[in-house]
């Protein structure tokens, strides 16, 4: 068969596929949602080459990530009803060649305003593949093979980003900040050319187009992107004091309220919300916002404590924080033999108490901590990841009907990724907030009576009238107060998470064993 009959061929039924079929075709969409959760992190470790390369201040070069995030957390809810148009293998394709296409041009960005344009074409396209790779893993397989592919998404959706700044601090050493972007033209054609050939599981139904809910889109956009918007630079305006963050928050809250009510009231919504009456998709959605909240969160402390306390190269951060995905593959292994055994709600239960665990082993973080004080909080964390987000994606996901699968996908997902832009926001808070409030504590201590500070500015005053800094000592004694009232303020970070966990611990008996509804025909589709 030449490949235009391929690619023109009608709908096979995923039951009559072989084994060798099904996971070639299943692999091949999660090279594409790798590449696309790579993509979150991937510059977090390298924001300082890229402004650099581009001349571009701190602020600007923020929205290098920022950009991404806000148009990946806007499509990901669209892309349910996108597939039901286009069909699953051919918006799949359309999006990993956009995703090549736009990372060739981030490539090439001459300036920081085409990086930033190209990264929202990026984030917008890339964000379309990753709850499609939920929904294909429970039509092509059924009992041990589902939990298996869940474990293969939960692994995939944490490592992505857990991996990327490690990966892009070594690549932005040893070749440039270019090839952050380069690296995915060769997995992005081979997604393009294989998902089409392989992936036959639904057809085009572009009649949707007709009655879709055009309003509700617009609400979403407007919705997701000011809330994205808010929580990524609210902590560098400080929140409502500033009115830019007050308007994109107020038009968020309005948006997000007509958005509920025109999906509720419409009769074809873009997004299932009556799914969240049933009880494990809304504590299975609230346990994926919890899991975001941990992975980003996690991914965007450790990266800036080792870069402004220790003074980590974006090289020596990566190499720091790549054990948490080493100890999550080694996982791999134990989580599919636990999951044969036991149910899925105790060994889901076992990983959000293990990460609550890490966290508390972040909290001593003190000055002088490096990889190998990292080492054991971050394996825990590994671990937990691998146990705690595969039950997650089966049990929310596999008790649903096949009609409701691909509306429902992009709510979890989305959950996820609010989850990751609201614990980031709420830790970039703490820091700062917490910051100033441990440096005062700490200042209250530094006067006249306390004689360890009396006898270190007297050492450190011949040394400063050595070099001619009269006041010196002072400037040191302030920049020592500064960084150990830093690092306490990162210790409280890692315990805010920590709760968080502690808290869905305690709510997991409330979930229902799944029993998994039958992989639907094509028909169904």
């Amino acid at each position: 068969m030449n490949l235009r009959a391929v690619l023109a061929a009608a709908p096979i039924d995923p039951a009559s596929m072989g084994n060798r079929e099904k996971i070639l075709a299943f692999a091949s969409m999660c090279v594409g949602m790798f590449i696309a959760l790579l993509d979150i992190q991937i510059v977090s470790a390298s924001l300082r080459d890229i402004g650099g390369g581009l001349s571009a201040g701190v602020d600007e070069t923020a929205w290098v990530q920022t950009s991404y995030l806000i148009a990946e957390i806007v499509v990901i809810p669209l892309s349910g009803w996108l597939s039901r148009v286009l069909s699953t293998r051919w918006l799949f394709a359309v999006s990993a060649a956009g995703f090549t296409i736009t990372s060739l041009l981030c490539g090439a960005a001459w300036n920081i305003q085409s990086m930033i344009v190209f990264r929202a074409l990026q984030g917008f396209l890339g964000g379309s593949m990753i709850p499609m790779v939920f929904t294909t893993a429970f039509v092509f397989f059924q009992g041990k093979q589902r939990v298996m592919g869940a474990a293969t998404i939960g692994a995939l959706a944490s490592l992505a980003p857990t991996f990327g700044p490690t990966l892009g601090g070594w690549i932005t050493d040893h070749w440039s900040w270019h090839w952050l972007f380069f690296i995915n033209l060769v997995p992005g054609l081979f997604v393009t050319i294989v998902v089409p050939m392989l992936v036959r599981i639904d057809t085009a139904d572009f009649s949707l187009l007709r009655r879709a809910d055009y309003l509700g889109m617009v609400l979403l956009a407007v919705f997701l992107g000011c809330l994205e918007y808010t929580l990524e630079e609210g902590p560098r305006w400080n929140w409502l004091t500033d009115s830019t963050i007050t308007t994109t928050a107020l038009l968020s809250g309005l948006c997000g309220v007509g958005f509920v009510i025109r999906t509720l009231t419409y009769e074809h919504p873009l997004v299932d919300l009556r799914a969240l009456g049933d009880r494990n998709f809304a504590l299975g959605s609230l346990f994926s916002f919890i899991t975001g909240i941990g992975i980003f969160s996690t991914i965007y402390l450790t990266p800036i404590f080792l870069g402004r306390v220790e003074g980590y190269s974006a090289l020596q951060i990566g190499e720091a924080v790549f054990s948490t995905g080493v100890f999550q593959i080694l996982s791999i292994p134990f989580y599919a033999m636990l999951a044969q055994r036991f149910d899925l709600r105790w060994i889901m239960m076992v990983g959000l108490a293990l990460f609550a665990v890490s966290m508390w082993d972040f909290s001593p973080i003190t000055h002088d901590w490096g990889a190998h004080q990292l080492l054991l909080p971050q394996a825990l964390r590994g671990i937990a990841q691998q146990l705690a987000v595969p039950p997650v994606v089966t049990l929310t996901l596999g008790g649903l009907p096949p009609a409701r699968l691909k509306l429902a996908s992009g709510l979890f997902n989305l959950m996820r990724n609010l989850g990751g832009a609201i614990g980031i926001a709420i830790c970039a808070t703490i820091l700062n907030d917490r910051t100033n409030l441990h440096f005062y504590r700490l200042a209250e201590h530094l006067n006249t009576t306390n004689e360890s500070m009396n006898q270190w500015l007297a050492q450190s005053a011949g040394h400063f009238n050595d070099v001619g800094d009269a006041n010196g000592e002072l400037r040191a004694l302030w920049q020592l107060t500064f960084r150990e009232a830093q690092t306490l303020s990162y210790a409280d970070a890692f315990l805010a998470i920590g709760i968080c966990f502690a808290i869905a611990t305690v709510l997991v008996p409330l979930m229902r064993k799944v029993t998994p509804s039958p992989a639907p025909s094509a028909d169904a589709h």
